[in-house]
């Protein structure tokens, strides 16, 4: 069998991470790569640092035009924008062209929420061109979703969630440090939030509306707000700067209610360099029912590895998924792969030739 073929599109933190780790992994090549700017025309292994070519053919740095072609390879993950409007042509450009495709675009792990219209256009692309199409990360796409609803597994009935996430934003890049406003004056943060400019965490109306559709609820309706978290000393993440007295983080909370009640509560402070000033991070799952729930796990699953090792992952889920669009309760559960990635394809899968 062929190794499974995969395109990068977007080569920051997040897709060259994920380059660095496919190419630690047997039965998978790396076989084109987009961005813009001054990485064009460049070699893959020159412009994301640590990622080691060994015997491996070379990758160069295109265009979409020049790299997504017909039956260029298996999958192409996409690595660019939050938001399902911002990535949307994107994904319909490589689906067009015969490919699958993940994205990290958090508002993509469960579009369905904020846009379905464009869910559904989707969905029927994919189906028309016999592919299948992905949103995942850690947050969305696990551990205030995807876990919330394991758990719930265990359970005869739920009454109330809370999920908390305690984390760092330090391993992500310059898009996320200018979604949640880091090294911004507090008046400023204020002001884009009073405008609705202040992005924040995206991802709180996809994670309860897939926890909600999961366990058969009605959402009423969403709410979500969002505080600074000002530092009294300099703090400096790879991506970001945030001086003392200015913006390091944001404190998120969303609500869901189901039957006039707030059923679901998501609680998210995230901030760079936490550790600096005495906070532990950590993922928290709290379910009222029967039996309860009570899940604690300290520190954090790192957000970063954690985003990467997702889409990775999930890259064969994708390839033996039946054309459409998908999300993290219809594919089958995530889990590392350790051996060859050729032996987790499904044979009635073809991969490129």
């Amino acid at each position: 069998m062929k190794n499974v073929k995969v395109i990068l599109w977007g080569l920051g933190a997040m897709g060259g991470g994920i380059g660095k780790m496919l190419c630690k992994k047997q039965g998978v090549d790396i076989v084109g790569a987009i961005d813009i700017g001054a990485k064009l025309s460049k070699s893959l292994y020159d412009v994301v640092p640590g990622i080691e070519r060994g015997d491996r053919e070379d990758v160069i740095v295109g265009t979409a035009e020049e790299v997504i072609r017909p039956g260029a390879a298996d999958i192409v993950v996409v690595c660019t924008n939050s938001f399902t409007r911002d990535v949307y042509d994107k994904l319909v450009f490589v689906m067009e062209r015969g490919m699958n495709v993940i994205t990290s675009a958090e508002e993509m792990a469960y579009p369905q929420a904020q846009e379905p219209e464009l869910a559904a256009k989707l969905d029927e692309i994919a189906r028309r061109n016999g592919v299948t199409v992905l949103g995942t990360g850690i947050n969305p796409g696990l551990i205030m979703d995807l876990l919330v609803i394991l758990w719930t597994g265990a359970c005869e009935s739920v009454d109330h969630i809370v999920s908390r996430r305690v984390n760092s934003l330090s391993p992500f890049g310059p898009a996320v440090m200018e979604e949640q406003g880091i090294g911004l004056e507090v008046a400023e943060f204020e002001k884009r939030k009073a405008a609705g400019t202040m992005t924040g965490h995206v991802g709180f109306a996809e994670s309860i509306r897939m926890i909600t559709d999961a366990l058969g609820w009605k959402l009423d309706k969403f709410e979500q707000d969002m505080e600074p978290i000002v530092t009294d000393v300099d703090r400096k993440s790879p991506y970001g700067f945030a001086a003392a007295g200015h913006v390091a983080g944001v404190a998120m909370k969303g609500w869901g209610t189901v039957d006039g009640q707030v059923k679901i509560e998501m609680d998210h402070p995230q901030q760079i360099e936490p550790e600096q000033v005495g906070i532990h991070t950590g993922d928290y799952v709290e379910i009222q029912g029967i039996p309860p729930v009570n899940m604690v796990n300290t520190p954090e699953i790192e957000g970063g590895i954690g985003t990467m090792a997702m889409i990775m992952n999930c890259i064969p889920h994708v390839i033996n998924a039946r054309p459409g669009l998908k999300t993290m309760v219809d594919i089958p559960v995530p889990h590392a792969i350790m051996g060859d990635m050729r032996d987790m394809i499904d044979e009635d899968c073809k991969l490129v030739k």
